[in-house]
């Protein structure tokens, strides 16, 4: 065997070798982006309760009356916008399942 052909069979082991790590990180990969995934969905179900609970106790909570002039408060305004998202999260979401299971 010369040394080219010694060489080229080096170079298509290796090859073959770099394939193989390769398969193995995309398969790492996918596995996390397959937990990255479940837990975003997991913190945005928690996210979304809270949401519904901070706008359902601003909604109920006693306080001063406020002049129509007067600016809101960026914690009112903050939980006017959390209720409005998630409001429109859980309209989306249900929509989103109830077309999967058709």
């Amino acid at each position: 065997m010369n040394p080219l052909e010694s060489r080229k069979q080096l170079l298509i082991a290796e090859s073959e070798l770099n394939r193989a790590q390769l398969v193995g990180d995309l398969t790492a990969l996918t596995a996390g982006v397959h937990t990255l995934t479940d837990r975003a969905k997991s913190f945005s179900a928690i996210a979304s309760s809270a949401a519904v609970l901070v706008a359902g106790l601003a909604a109920f909570r006693c306080g001063k009356s406020v002049d129509a002039d007067a600016k809101p408060s960026w914690l009112q305004t903050i939980l006017k916008s959390a209720g409005l998202i998630s409001t429109l999260w859980l309209a989306f979401r249900s929509q989103g399942r109830e077309q999967t299971d058709k």
